[in-house]
């Protein structure tokens, strides 16, 4: 229903577009060849766009509890595979040595407890060595556990970051686990937005998504969070901004580029008029209307939103009325 919303007040702000764009060509034809547009009534929409890039809205990583020779990985990337899933595991001998020998220790240390109270001498010693000996049958039973590598989500195996025979901690690049797992089904954008747009952005707001390599596929989309710090890279002031994806299309993947077009504005029902026709002179907005007559008349209007393509006039101008398009102007968007 929302993304539906979405799509008639895109529509509209297309339908209020193509108005302006019809009115625009309709020339005055006088002597003096001025071009004007026609004030219409339709929707003003603002929007601020960047380029972005795929990625899996839920992640995970597999690490190795206990350091050792690979012995076995039990799957490959693109494999699908439930939470719990055994993925690899270490030579476990050394472990379960470890394990047996710490056994042991706790059985020698509650004989020597049993001892003590027999013969009713102080039993601090003894009952200080089974707990110390109970803490390393702990430990030791961890490690071999930590020989099993599990998978802690359901996902797409996307990574396996080490080889058979090979050592089970990851380093440098491959950091982040020894598996990596994401939920292909849940996809988000990532984008840069410059640090003038991103004063427009807050949660909650509409985004239209354009696919590079998806010809035709356009999405809608929702900026779920906005980062709080900026990246700067080259002098170049930058903000992360994520935007869901509830439907994403037919062959999306992660690490896909797209462009994200955020609306920050939208008014429905609004006078409008092409940008172009609009001058500022001293803070103050200014138009110039050819009367019945043919006169121009020079008007000061208050501008409501300025929108991509138009402006919102809430006083000053009616539909219907011609406005001359100073012999200066070219066709600027509405910024």
């Amino acid at each position: 229903m929302n993304a539906l919303l979405v799509l008639l007040i895109v529509g509209a702000g297309f339908w209020g577009w193509a108005l302006l764009r019809d009115a625009s060509s309709d020339t005055q034809a006088n002597a003096s060849g001025v071009r004007t547009v026609t004030a219409a009534q339709g929707t003003v929409t603002r929007t601020v766009s960047a380029g972005g890039s795929v990625a899996s809205a839920a992640t995970a990583t597999a690490t190795f509890g206990t350091a050792g020779t690979v012995s076995s990985i039990r799957v490959k990337v693109g494999q699908t595979v439930a939470a719990g899933t055994l993925l690899a595991r270490v030579d476990d001998t050394a472990a379960k040595r470890d394990l047996a020998l710490a056994r042991a220790n706790l059985d020698a240390a509650g004989d020597a407890l049993d001892r003590a109270q027999d013969a009713g001498t102080d039993t601090t010693t003894a009952m200080n060595a089974v707990t110390a000996a109970e803490l390393a049958v702990d430990k030791a039973a961890a490690a071999v556990a930590g020989t099993r590598l599990t998978a802690p989500m359901t996902g797409t195996v996307v990574a396996v970051n080490g080889s058979l025979g090979g050592s089970s901690q990851t380093s440098g690049a491959h950091d982040g686990g020894f598996v990596e797992l994401a939920d292909l089904g849940k996809l988000q954008i990532t984008a840069a937005f410059s640090e003038a747009d991103a004063t427009e952005l807050t949660e909650g707001q509409t985004a239209a998504i354009t696919w590079n390599a998806l010809d035709g596929a356009e999405t809608m989309g929702r900026v779920i969070a906005v980062d709080p710090t900026a990246t700067t890279e080259k002098n170049v002031v930058t903000y992360g901004v994520t935007v869901s994806l509830p439907t994403p299309p037919k062959g999306a993947r992660p690490g896909q580029t797209v462009t994200v077009s955020v609306i920050t504005g939208n008014v429905e029902n609004a006078v409008l008029v092409n940008s172009a026709a609009v001058t500022r002179t001293g803070g103050r907005h200014m138009v110039t209307v050819l009367g019945p007559a043919g006169r121009p008349e020079t008007r000061e209007v208050q501008v409501g939103l300025e929108g991509d393509d138009a402006y919102q006039i809430t006083t000053g101008l009616v539909a219907g009325e011609r406005v001359i398009v100073p012999a200066a102007a070219t066709d600027r968007g509405g910024r």
